[in-house]
């Protein structure tokens, strides 16, 4: 892309309600990454310490999770094998597309996270509707934690108590209500509550080798599956030209990793635009492989009759997939308070922009204010997990929002930066840009609006 004139919104009152935004900016920094104070940073390039190799590593982190469990439905609803790989690699343009975007607007507005890119470069309204978007996005993935606690406890718990039980009754302890509550307040709230969550930096390495190993552990079992494992049907076509739609939520909130890149991307060595594009496409096609493979292969096991959480399909008793099932839940106990924290960052910026009060003026009430807005989101959370028992429906929902955050914010800042350069002729690579821009805003807009309508109508009615 050619390099901005650097006038984007140069008049600070467009975004002045933002005064102290970058020392709130600090609290989204991802927990993995060690990035430069901004003040140092805008005395020059502000190198990191992070190298393009350990950039790609950092990106493929932020991109795997918990929402794999997800892609064998996912392929189910794509309708096979063909349609569910042809839609990733489609979509892969784009998320590739948004993320190198996103460096280029970092770099012209001179902004280290997210949220602050979009208000530097596309002003106040949009700046809010995105750090709307991703409390309400981090709310609805803690969600979908407690709710995989609670599939992989209940069979661990069915493996473990054996002892037969007379028809309708169930032991107290085993309740799913129970053990989802017990876990979050012993492990989780405890974990959610400190002020800065430093301690939560060398998480990030256990959640890679979980994923990975739920990964190897699905492969392996449709390449040797178990012998009283029953023929299945394969879907081959989807159901309806439109069910194809329905797949995007889970591949949007699988890759959704735009709101974390920007901090990777300001922590690197060389924080250049061609040398983040090289390092988000190999980042991109190692998470490619992970999901592709565990979606394929966990859809060809068990074909149409595939759970919303995979390893809900395999047996209580399989002792690889138990493993895999602790290794599950290790890395969501240590996701769901850096997902609350970010969170509580963004709904802190809110409020201490509207009440105009800075952070200095603010010391006191904030520790007062920070136990409220965690036992709040904390029981809010639980409470929707407690009666949302599958985890299809939440990623439905907030798989839409990671659109907005794949495509259209930063289609958005395309469109802006481009505009805001001052140039006497506009070049075709100009219109082209922006045209892309413009396409980027109007498929975001589509996936999130058929997607919503789709959860809202389909699932949470159902």
């Amino acid at each position: 892309m050619a390099q901005a004139a650097g006038s984007i919104n140069t008049d600070y009152r467009d975004w002045e309600w933002s005064a102290d935004a970058g020392e709130r900016a600090r609290l989204l920094q991802s927990p993995s990454v060690e990035a430069v104070p901004k003040s140092e940073e805008s005395q020059g390039n502000g190198a990191g310490a992070t190298s393009a190799l350990g950039a790609v590593f950092i990106v493929v982190n932020a991109a795997l999770g918990a929402g794999l469990l997800n892609f064998p439905a996912a392929f189910n609803m794509a309708g096979g094998v063909a349609a569910g790989i042809a839609l990733q690699m489609c979509m892969l343009i784009f998320i590739i597309g948004g993320l190198v975007i996103l460096a280029y607007c970092s770099q012209a507005s001179n902004e280290r996270t997210y949220q602050e890119v979009v208000w530097a470069v596309c002003g106040k309204v949009p700046g809010v509707l995105c750090e709307v978007a991703i409390a309400v996005y981090t709310f609805g993935t803690c969600i979908a934690f407690l709710i995989i606690i609670g599939d992989q406890e209940d069979k661990i718990i069915a493996a473990l108590v054996t002892e037969p039980e007379e028809a309708g009754s169930s032991r107290w302890y085993t309740d799913r209500k129970f053990t989802i509550s017990i876990t979050a307040f012993l492990l989780i709230l405890p974990l959610s509550i400190p002020k800065e969550i430093g301690f939560q930096k060398y998480a990030s390495s256990l959640s890679v080798i979980g994923t990975w190993y739920v990964t190897a552990v699905i492969v392996i079992k449709y390449i040797w599956p178990d012998k009283e494992l029953v023929p299945v049907e394969i879907p081959t076509s989807p159901s309806t030209w439109m069910a194809v739609f329905n797949a995007m939520p889970t591949i949007c909130f699988g890759f959704q990793c735009h709101v974390s890149s920007v901090p990777v991307f300001n922590s690197m060595k060389q924080p250049e635009v061609k040398t983040w594009g090289a390092v988000v496409t190999a980042a991109m096609v190692i998470a490619l492989f992970v999901y592709t493979g565990t979606g394929v292969c966990g859809f060809l096991t068990f074909g149409a009759s595939v759970d919303q959480d995979v390893l809900l399909s395999y047996p209580s008793n399989d002792i690889p997939v138990a493993l895999a099932r602790a290794f599950i839940i290790l890395c969501v106990l240590t996701s769901y308070p850096i997902l609350h924290f970010c969170g509580r960052a963004v709904l802190e910026g809110l409020w201490l922009r509207y009440t105009g009060v800075t952070v200095e003026e603010d010391v006191v009430r904030e520790r007062r204010r920070r136990l409220l807005q965690t036992i709040s989101w904390f029981l809010l959370t639980l409470l929707l997990a407690l009666f949302i028992p599958d985890i299809g429906k939440v990623i439905s929902v907030i798989g839409g929002l990671a659109a907005c955050f794949i495509f259209v914010f930063p289609g958005l800042c395309l469109i802006q930066a481009k505009l805001s350069e001052i140039q006497e002729t506009r070049a075709v690579s100009w219109w082209a840009q922006v045209g892309y821009g413009v396409f980027m805003v109007t498929l975001g807009a589509f996936i999130f609006g058929q997607t919503t309508a789709n959860a809202i109508f389909v699932d949470l009615a159902a």
